[in-house]
């Protein structure tokens, strides 16, 4: 059965900014697994990340947002490095779904959301219940409020996931690979929700296997290999005239 119509914005409308990585290096030992990453995405657009397995996808979104510290490189929002900051900051303006929920099953689902706002932000326990209940009717979860995450399908898991993260006001949202995990009948409504979050205008980067939405929802793709970056541009460019060899394997495996 559908859930109801989203009732509420899932984007408060506070002005959009852009995210630049410039020349981002990681190693882990021998292993060099960023090797000079250069990504920009404009303000209020998507931008989605491609590549095989192991390619350094999901270590670049924990590099943007500093859950590794880039050994080189710079990071900048709207212009401005945020590589002095704390990254418990920097962390609050980016919201980040992973592949797995995640969810605290003692709690109820508006709990769950609550929690962040209430701790970090400060709100009081009725003002982040009420920002909870708001944020699940825009994902269209709103009459599960008060029920444990339990008793959840693996797709609706994951929207609360997903407003979790946009209960904190994030001025950019990381999805790394946010469908993997879920039953292919559940990965629609997944993605038509992160479908209406880039259409409101949010700042996103998308690390996926699901090359539909890459080329339907993109606003620019990046494909990895090996650590680096071997084509960035338009998803039409990329999805039909790929101009390396590597990509153009890459797309004949999975298309």
């Amino acid at each position: 059965m559908s859930s109801p119509i989203p009732q509420t914005p899932l984007v408060a409308g506070d002005d959009a900014v852009s995210l630049t990585g410039t020349d981002l290096h990681l190693s882990f030992g021998d292993n060099h697994v960023l090797r000079g990453v250069d990504i920009h995405v404009d303000a209020g657009t998507t931008t989605t990340v491609i590549g095989p397995s192991g390619s350094g996808k999901s270590t670049l979104l924990r590099v943007l947002n500093r859950l590794y510290e880039p050994q080189q490189g710079d990071i900048l929002i709207d212009g401005v490095s945020v590589l002095k900051d704390n990254p418990d900051q920097l962390r609050r303006r980016i919201g980040m779904v992973f592949q797995q929920f995640n969810l605290f099953p003692h709690k109820t689902v508006a709990q769950n959301v609550a929690l962040a706002p209430r701790k970090l932000r400060g709100l009081s326990r009725d003002e982040s219940y009420d920002l909870a209940v708001a944020q699940l009717d825009a994902v269209g979860l709103k009459h599960k409020a008060d029920v444990r995450p339990s008793t959840l399908s693996g797709g609706q898991q994951q929207r609360v996931a997903i407003a979790r993260a946009l209960a904190m006001k994030p001025e950019i949202m990381f999805f790394d690979e946010a469908t993997s995990a879920l039953d292919p009948e559940l990965v629609k409504g997944v993605l038509a929700l992160m479908s209406e979050l880039s259409q409101e205008g949010m700042t996103m980067v998308v690390v996926t296997h699901e090359m539909g939405y890459a080329r339907d929802v993109s606003d620019s793709v990046l494909f990895m290999d090996d650590g680096a970056v071997v084509e960035t541009g338009a998803p039409a460019k990329l999805f039909e005239d790929a101009e390396s060899e590597r990509l153009r394997t890459f797309l004949s495996q999975v298309l």
